[in-house]
């Protein structure tokens, strides 16, 4: 009878083997996933890199006549001169991954309900907010990390062929060394990123997984047509614009909550970048709180959502 009763007690079920998966853990993964299924989130951005060392390559032909053409300005000139084709590979790798953000977000939850994967992705133990938190962290955290890698790497390449350039045809290359910040330029671009294409976008991004969620087809229809409808209406009804005035400081407003504009990010001191201001900013929580809210519905919709 012990015997029986000892071997009832230790069923399967009460094991310890059991393994227990821990939600950090079941986030990871999901990012992970993620990345595997759409590689097109770092190929994008590192073919224009390479297309841009390309074509700085190309370009570094005329790069002894420029340096002595530069030797005629005062240093801020100099400076500026030096730093365009480094900013101009930083917009451009930026803008890139701002594209792929852009559809990312609107396949993320669409794709998954038209090829009726999600039937297997919910036999899993992850629940949906789980999987939802985890496509936001693609265009919110992993895009701009991976932008900033890129960019730097892109930098020094380029900065490296210069130097090689200008050593071959016998110059020195102390002025572009001294006059070309790129420590700062790095820092810059990582507060840009974090600050303008993270928290400032949030919204942006959390409307986009919501229509994700929602709509049954051409997603990117469902995501303009609203607000400019809303725009629209509001125009016709009260003449004034309102919302469109606020969708306007939501593109193009984060920059200067930030501390700087786009077009001149490189030159503005450490020192006065206003990190305390952008962070206090009634914006930027508000735009965090409807990013949430966002968010929060998409989960709820993708709950209740069946395959197309």
């Amino acid at each position: 009878m012990n015997t029986q009763s000892d071997a009832i007690r230790e069923s399967p079920l009460e094991s310890p083997a059991i393994a227990v998966i821990s939600p950090s853990r079941r986030m990871y993964w999901s990012v992970r996933r993620e990345l595997w299924e759409n590689r097109s989130l770092y190929i994008a951005p590192i073919a224009v890199a390479a297309l841009f060392i390309v074509g700085y390559l190309i370009s570094t032909i005329r790069l002894v006549s420029k340096i002595h053409a530069g030797l005629a300005l005062n240093p801020l000139q100099q400076q500026e001169a030096l730093e365009r084709p480094y900013n101009f590979a930083a917009v451009f790798i930026m803008g890139t991954t701002f594209i792929v953000a852009v559809f990312y977000c609107l396949d993320a939850l669409h794709g998954e309900r038209r090829d009726r994967s999600i039937l297997f992705w919910k036999s899993l133990p992850v629940s949906d907010l789980t999987t939802v938190l985890s496509k936001a962290t693609i265009p919110l955290v992993v895009l701009p990390l991976l932008t900033f890698a890129i960019t730097v790497v892109t930098q020094w390449i380029m900065l490296l062929l210069s130097s090689v350039i200008l050593l071959a045809s016998g110059l020195s290359v102390a002025t572009l060394w001294i006059h070309l910040p790129l420590f700062q330029m790095s820092v810059m671009l990582l507060y840009h990123l974090l600050a303008f294409h993270s928290l400032w976008f949030a919204p942006l991004f959390g409307w986009l997984l919501l229509v994700s969620a929602w709509a049954r087809r051409v997603p990117f229809l469902w995501a303009v047509l609203p607000p400019i409808a809303i725009a629209v209406v509001e125009k016709i009804a009260f003449n004034t614009s309102h919302f469109a005035s606020m969708l306007a400081r939501r593109f193009s407003g984060g920059g200067q909550s930030a501390g700087f504009t786009p077009g001149e990010m490189s030159m503005v001191p450490l020192t006065q970048l206003g990190l305390g201001k952008f962070l206090v900013s009634p914006g930027l929580w508000a735009g965090l709180l409807v990013a949430a809210a966002f968010l929060a519905a998409a989960a709820q919709l993708r709950r209740s959502r069946e395959p197309i």
